[in-house]
């Protein structure tokens, strides 16, 4: 079968003082009409930049060295740049990772659905409101005619990225390019978006260029798989036979770096005391009003009751939406629940007076999603993991001092203090995120998805030091994540949250085999890959070679 997209021996040179010559180096790629080919890599391998080339959207500095990219045998590289406006949407479209960013905030979805049907149509308006209501419709969003009438904001992120979807899709193009499409999304969201991928490519045959980096998500969906390392492609072929007989040991190190979704039965050690006990916390949004008779109100967090023993992992699990990151606010501090009561080791937490705060802020600390967006670009990173130590009256050199053996104790060397956090990979950033928690010598970490951002080989290491500084340090983490994966391999117990209460808790390994509540089932039932089973791989080999 003659491909649809030929990239022929594709090198892109990257500008004088990058980390290797080039972005690119030799690439062949094809993707054939109707197939999905899932290209997976960590950061830095080059899969966007791939995608970017293809559409002529390389940045400022970045060029094609070398190499050709057919579009149904026409070179795109010698394209105009009228030609590749036309070739964006009616032939080739595009998913983006965070529809957020990549919708306009200031018009409504319907006028950004629009917007294609009228730089390359000549339908008019009425016909174009009717082909955006029925793409959205396609897209299966709940009142499509609302939703075109919605800004970004007021829809779901899943709804957000069906949105994108059916943007990509508005004129029927012949390739689909996806790029992290389903990264930030809950697991029934990212099952949803990705089934939807699926009926469109096979109603419509269109091929799909798929870039990941979640293993699960490509043996759900590819028929081939290509894999890159730092700019070159290491390995490619049948899906079945990269996932199960992987050749590269980079490959083999990112399969063997895949957690299973199966919580091992952890020893019973002696009876623990409580770290954490939350007893009927409640907390709610907006009030009701006899003016606004639909005023709404939310129970964020509804009558929860839960306890963490010291020095073990609690894994708060659920779509978003479900008040995982409202309890952790509460837990925190940073809000102030209406009902109910906590205790840190038995004694009450005071939250009405400022030395209570204070007090609490000592005692618990934040491991964040996104390391990048929670440390101030402007600040050097040893100020910022001085900072807390110092407010709390620690002397400037006690602070440094320890500062510097935390760097040591999270992997990373002590003159890395004196850079600035756009100087650190992603993995560096959330050990420096590590170190901030613990400069405050904590007895509580609550950790907000500290690893959905990250590379699979990277989310391992972090975990990996996670585990290594719970036991040194005896700390008791209050782990939140929608990755159910993560949360079997790290978590000693389970709370599953829907709608603001807790459905189901227990030990992980019982929740996980046997799920008592429907809620649960359907969020295992979710999770992409559930099937697969990663290949059983030297592990010394895989960690040798990431």
């Amino acid at each position: 079968m003659t491909a649809l997209l030929s990239i022929q021996n594709l090198s892109i040179a990257l500008p004088p003082g990058g980390d290797r010559p080039h972005a690119l180096a030799a690439i062949n790629l094809d993707v054939h009409p109707g197939e999905v080919l899932c290209v997976v890599g960590e950061s830095g391998s080059g899969k966007s930049l791939t995608a970017a080339a293809v559409l002529g959207l390389l940045p400022e500095g970045v060029a094609i060295s070398a190499g050709r990219i057919a579009w149904n045998g026409e070179d795109l590289r010698t394209a105009s740049s009228e030609r590749l406006r036309r070739l964006r949407g009616r032939e080739v479209g595009m998913i983006f990772q965070e529809p957020m960013t990549a919708l306009n905030p200031l018009y409504t979805i319907g006028d950004q659905i629009g917007e294609l049907f009228r730089a390359h149509t000549r339908l008019k308006r009425k016909e174009i409101e009717t082909r955006t209501i029925a793409l959205l419709e396609s897209v299966h969003i709940p009142d499509p005619g609302k939703a075109a009438h919605a800004y970004p904001h007021e829809l779901s992120g899943g709804q957000r990225q069906r949105a994108m979807i059916a943007m990509a899709l508005a004129l029927e193009p012949k390739l689909l390019i996806a790029d992290e499409p389903t990264t930030a999304l809950d697991v029934t969201t990212q099952a949803q978006i990705l089934q939807l991928i699926k009926e469109l490519q096979q109603r419509k045959g269109t091929a799909v260029l798929f870039i990941t980096h979640d293993f699960g998500v490509v043996a759900d969906i590819a028929d081939r798989v290509a894999v890159m390392q730092k700019g070159r492609l290491v390995e490619s072929g049948p899906a079945g036979a990269v996932l199960n007989h992987p050749q590269d040991p980079y490959t083999r190190a990112l399969i063997a770096a895949v957690p299973p979704l199966q919580a091992a039965l952890r020893a019973r050690t002696e009876e623990r005391p409580t770290a954490l006990s939350l007893s009927g916390l409640s907390k709610t949004y907006g009030k009701p009003s006899w003016l606004k008779r639909d005023a709404r109100v939310t129970h964020a967090v509804n009558n929860v009751s839960l306890s963490l023993a010291a020095g073990s992992t609690l894994g708060i699990v659920g779509e978003s939406g479900s008040g995982k990151s409202t309890l952790a606010r509460n837990v925190l501090g940073l809000l102030v629940p209406e009902a109910g009561e906590m205790r840190i080791f038995g004694e009450p937490v005071d939250l009405g007076s400022a030395a209570g705060r204070r007090h609490h802020a000592a005692q618990v600390q934040m491991v964040f999603q996104d390391p990048y967006a929670s440390l101030n670009p402007r600040r050097r990173v040893g100020d910022i993991v001085t900072q807390g130590p110092i407010a709390h009256g620690k002397t400037h050199t006690a602070a440094w001092k320890h500062a510097r053996e935390l760097f040591d104790l999270v992997g990373l060397r002590q003159d890395a203090l004196e850079r600035y956090p756009h100087e650190f990979s992603g993995g560096q950033r959330q050990r420096v995120g590590l170190a901030r928690a613990l400069a405050m010598d904590p007895k509580i970490l609550v950790a907000d998805e500290p690893v959905s951002a990250l590379d699979v080989s990277v989310q391992a290491q972090v975990l990996a030091l996670l585990a290594r500084l719970q036991d040194q340090l005896q700390l008791s983490i209050l782990f939140i994540t929608h990755d159910l994966r993560v949360a079997a391999q790290v978590c000693d117990h389970i709370a599953v949250m829907k709608s603001g209460q807790i459905v189901e808790q227990g030990e992980s390994a019982r929740v996980f085999s046997n799920p008592a509540h429907p809620y649960t089932r359907a969020l295992l039932a979710a999770v992409p890959g559930k099937h697969w089973v990663p290949a059983a791989i030297d592990s010394g080999r895989a960690t040798n070679a990431a």
